[in-house]
């Protein structure tokens, strides 16, 4: 299961990003928001991240006008590796050595083209393990 959310500056590029994971037979939960109406990104960055780090979700999509407010939000909650990420070889890496389980988009910054192969990519990367393992449970302890 993949949670979803955006704010009103995300919302068209997550529509494109929904017919996408349709169009894959790919299950999601939407948090929101529903419209284009002005409204508070980090309550929607909340919601997508205390779903993946509970496990009720196994990863997590989010979007707003750069990406960076849903980044810096998602990520002050335990448990969560958020990654904003513009360009294809950032969504692979981050999967692959930072076991990233959220991606941020910027719909203002990154053509949907572009954001729905980040999404793939992002998707359908595996973490490597070995020495980034070490790397990742090394973040973990920051949190503590």
């Amino acid at each position: 299961m993949i949670a979803l959310g955006c704010d009103h500056g995300g919302f068209a590029l997550l529509g494109e990003i929904r017919k996408l994971l349709d169009a894959r037979g790919l299950e999601y939960r939407d948090f929101g928001t529903y419209s284009e109406e002005s409204c508070d990104y980090p309550v929607y960055a909340e919601a997508v991240a205390r779903a993946v780090a509970s496990g009720e979700c196994g990863c997590g999509i989010l979007v707003c006008g750069t990406g960076i407010g849903m980044s810096i939000a998602a990520n002050k909650i335990k448990g969560v590796r958020a990654a904003l990420c513009g360009d294809c070889f950032s969504a692979e890496m981050t999967r692959r050595h930072n076991d990233a389980n959220i991606l941020c988009l910027g719909a203002r910054v990154t053509g949907a083209g572009l954001a729905l192969k980040i999404t793939e990519l992002f998707l359908h990367t595996e973490f490597e393990g070995g020495r980034h393992a070490k790397r990742v449970d090394l973040i973990s302890k920051l949190e503590e």
